[in-house]
């Protein structure tokens, strides 16, 4: 395994794998001796860096989630697992009432919720601190001040070590971030989008997000993060759940446009070229790019977890990169 570090204070920064382990499934979807299986397997190997949330995953019966944070702290307790394994979770998306979403019910970011989502985080992960604390979607009903303000009192606290943010308009995350330099609080050094070697639309509404996507790491993002080398970039859905290995999982319509087509072609040539798989190309070419990049990646079995941790020892060519990202 390899490793990176994230967050800047030294009292808060972390050492990762450069390889992250989603658990969003494990507990629901993802059966108990799956799950454990997969985790115990990517700590022999190396791997630290585990992400969830509190909602986690409410639409599979429909409650406020859960399940995974929950599955994590069993796990924990009964390996006997501490600090040496970064566990990131996030707030703000939890349904409010079983039956609802995060799009019509959300539980907010404001201080209150902050701190009572993050102290059943804690309970339920059994961790007297969370390593990582993402803010999940943006929450525009609540000063942006009192939400910066409700996550970095529970870092000096020492409840929380980092803070992150996803989904949400970089012009709101550089906000909140110049919100929190101006008052010397701790702010947010991680961002959690989604990224992969394919280019996705980003005008495509969603409910949501009905101007179009502000999950996607696109050129404002990826600019944003090239200005600012202090943050990191956690990549969540880099392999397109399985659409670049499986016929029966078609892309999602964000990437059906004309562009997709020849980046597709050229990353199949370069996975014959090295014998990899399309997938374990992906995740090496975000690991070897010039950005600070951490592929999230899922699994619902430790052979899937085995292909995606074959792509951290995999080194593409200059010819090869340049290549693939020729392709427009």
């Amino acid at each position: 395994m390899k490793y990176r570090t994230i967050g800047s204070d030294p009292a808060t920064r972390r050492e990762v794998s450069v390889l992250a382990l989603g658990a969003m499934l494990f507990g629901s979807v993802t059966d108990e001796k799956t799950s454990l299986a997969i985790l115990d397997r990517y700590v022999e190997v190396g791997g630290n860096f585990v992400d969830t949330s509190d909602n986690y995953a409410f639409w599979v019966d429909g409650g406020q989630g859960g399940q995974s944070e929950e599955l994590l702290g069993r796990w924990r307790r009964s390996r006997g697992i501490g600090d040496e394994v970064v566990v990131a979770t996030k707030l703000g998306a939890r349904p409010l009432a079983p039956g609802t979403s995060y799009t019509d019910n959300a539980e907010g970011l404001s201080a209150k919720v902050i701190r009572e989502s993050a102290e059943r985080s804690r309970e339920r992960l059994g961790t007297e601190r969370l390593d990582l604390l993402y803010a999940h979607i943006d929450d525009h009903t609540v000063p942006q001040r009192e939400t910066v303000e409700g996550f970095a009192a529970l870092v000096t606290e020492g409840t929380v070590g980092l803070l992150g943010v996803s989904n949400q308009a970089v012009w709101r995350v550089e906000r909140a971030r110049a919100l929190a330099a101006a008052a010397g609080l701790p702010g947010y050094e991680v961002l959690q989008y989604q990224h992969s070697y394919l280019r996705p639309r980003s005008d495509v509404p969603s409910e949501l997000f009905p101007d179009g996507s502000l999950g996607h790491a696109g050129g404002e993002l990826l600019g944003y993060l090239r200005a600012e080398p202090g943050l990191t970039l956690v990549a969540y859905s880099p392999l397109l759940t399985g659409a670049y290995a499986r016929p029966d999982k078609p892309l999602p319509r964000d990437y059906d446009h004309p562009g997709t087509p020849a980046r597709l072609a050229v990353l199949r040539d370069v996975a014959k070229e090295t014998g990899a798989t399309a997938n374990q190309v992906v995740l090496a070419w975000q690991l070897g790019g010039e950005l600070p990049i951490v592929p999230l990646v899922g699994a619902s079995s430790v052979a899937q977890l085995e292909e995606n941790l074959a792509a951290v020892d995999l080194e593409l060519t200059r010819e090869q990169r340049e290549r693939l990202d020729s392709v427009h």
